[in-house]
């Protein structure tokens, strides 16, 4: 392959996922003006739902969206006054707050949590080996981006030390996370995971 097509390729492979960016930016807003609450009100009221309280802290959230600790204790203020959740001295630090969802906010993280419904319909419809071809080249891709400093925070199985790649014949499940010591298939890898512990 010559190097024009090379870089068609990659221009074509931007393009792609700048349209998916797109998309996932539309069904996000939908979400927002449907609830009344800002999209990254949303994605906070998910995330919180879902991590363990050492990575619900006002910084680490401002980490994992790409925001300053300004805007995203703005963010948290509306949300605390709209009642959806509450502030909470750290155990072991007291200049540290956590981040609690109220019975309210997690009824409304719940709710929200179903914004990529039409995404993931349209996913079934592909084969499931395809689905994880996909999969395996998105976290390829997210790992080079934190590798180059682009991205910050990546929890995946590439970039934790507790994965051993390709160490089974078993190509239904040629990966091993020693920490649960079992073999992953490729569909086990995870995008999230609360275990994760950095590779040195």
């Amino acid at each position: 392959m010559r190097k024009t097509e090379i870089s068609e390729l990659d221009e074509k492979i931007v393009a792609a996922l700048e349209r998916l960016s797109h998309v996932l930016r539309t069904l996000l807003w939908e979400e927002a003006v449907e609830s009344r609450l800002s999209p990254i009100q949303i994605q906070s009221l998910i995330y919180l739902s879902s991590h363990d309280e050492k990575l619900c802290r006002v910084n680490q959230l401002a980490q994992e969206f790409g925001l300053t600790p300004a805007t995203m204790s703005d963010a948290i203020s509306s949300l605390e006054a709209k009642g959806l959740l509450a502030r909470e001295p750290h155990p072991d630090d007291r200049r540290a707050q956590t981040l609690r969802l109220t019975a309210k906010g997690r009824r409304s993280g719940a709710k929200l949590s179903r914004w990529s419904d039409p995404l993931k319909e349209q996913l079934r419809q592909f084969p499931l080996e395809e689905r994880e071809r996909a999969l395996v080249f998105l976290l390829k891709l997210i790992e080079s981006l934190y590798r180059a400093g682009i991205i910050s925070v990546a929890r995946i199985c590439l970039t934790c030390r507790f994965f051993r790649p390709n160490a089974h014949r078993d190509s239904r499940a040629p990966h091993h996370c020693a920490l649960m010591d079992k073999p992953l298939a490729e569909r086990d890898l995870r995008v999230d995971c609360p275990e994760h512990e950095l590779v040195a």
